[in-house]
């Protein structure tokens, strides 16, 4: 059953602007009718499901993609097909919750730190890696430490 951007934005409670942002990155896929109107296949709704739970999740649009590239864009996938993926998540997921673990754990030695690059610093500066770029406030979004 095709269905027009309005009825999947209404049933899949997004804006149309989502459903074109979606489109454009390749997430999900419509086609035009004589009327040149964009129409969708009924499956797409399965789709924009799992895209905005793996977003609730933290997975960055990055890893959607590239975890919907493997499902058939022109039908719902079948339940061994989701089942891989959601797998791939969970690993995914289980080394953030690693990460973040460790964080909370390490916090305590970085509060009040400011500059990030002593040595006692295990959180964002291991082994002092960052003194090798200067001293004093190192700017570390930028660096292969984040």
């Amino acid at each position: 059953m095709e269905m027009s951007v309005g009825q999947v934005a209404k049933r899949a409670v997004v804006k149309v602007s989502t459903l074109h942002f979606y489109e454009q990155k390749g997430l999900i896929q419509s086609w035009r009718n004589t009327g040149n109107q964009r129409r969708y296949d009924r499956s797409v709704l399965r789709r924009i499901a799992v895209i905005k739970m793996a977003q609730k999740l933290g997975m960055s649009l990055q890893e959607i993609t590239l975890a919907l590239s493997h499902l058939p864009k022109d039908n719902a996938p079948t339940e061994e097909e989701w089942r891989v993926m959601a797998n791939v998540w969970k690993l995914q997921l289980d080394e953030r919750i690693n990460r973040l673990q460790t964080l909370r754990d390490e916090l305590d030695e970085c509060i009040g730190c400011g500059c990030l690059s002593i040595n006692k610093c295990r959180l964002r500066n291991p082994q002092d890696i960052l003194a090798q770029t200067g001293k004093g406030a190192v700017l570390w979004e930028n660096s292969d430490l984040t």
